[in-house]
């Protein structure tokens, strides 16, 4: 695993063995950013469930504004900041941190609550729950009334391609989907009213 376009091209990403954390395929990466374009400048973006924290590091070298990292894995949380340290986003000894990333150790319903209250809306939403755990319906009817969302909001989802997810989440409804190997990438944005 690799960064694979932007300021951290071509940096190695770690991994957790023999853990629940699987990282984003390289190629399913590639097919998420050929949907949504290859930059992300000035955009705001949210990595729920970000395990390694692949796609929000893969978000930051590509020019996102802001990205929020969730995982309340210990061991992925700091996998996270030594990948940022690795990848020079963050500077472990001199306790700064660039002003265009947060980690927050928490559950991802936990956190869609917390972000809400605290203002923060999102262009982009990935949701990349561990495969085996049925969290697909629960995440995305909470974010579907949530106000970290707007009408220009997508929010997309990663799963197994026998996966079969519904078209509507309350106000989220299914836009397109994408399938790389074994996995399928399911975009989602808000219904107009």
């Amino acid at each position: 695993m690799r960064v694979i376009f932007g300021k951290a091209k071509g940096i190695r990403l770690g991994s957790l063995k023999g853990a629940d954390i699987r990282p984003t395929l390289d190629r399913v990466k590639e097919s998420f950013f050929n949907q949504v374009g290859p930059g992300l400048n000035g955009l705001w973006f949210l990595d729920l469930f970000a395990g390694t924290g692949s796609m929000g590091l893969e978000a930051l070298s590509r020019g996102a504004k802001k990205v929020f990292f969730v995982e309340i894995d210990p061991r992925g949380q700091k996998l996270i900041c030594s990948t940022l340290e690795k990848c020079r986003f963050w500077k472990e000894g001199d306790g700064s941190k660039e002003e265009n990333w947060i980690l927050l150790k928490s559950d991802a319903i936990h956190a869609i609550h917390t972000l809400a209250e605290r203002g923060h809306r999102f262009d982009l939403v990935y949701i990349d729950p561990p495969f085996d755990k049925d969290l697909y319906a629960s995440c995305l009817a909470e974010l579907s009334t949530s106000a970290i969302l707007d009408g220009s909001s997508r929010v997309i989802v990663e799963h197994f391609h026998k996966n079969v997810l519904y078209k509507n989440y309350g106000k989220l409804h299914l836009i397109s989907a994408r399938r790389a190997g074994d996995t399928r990438l399911s975009f989602f944005s808000l219904r107009e009213k």
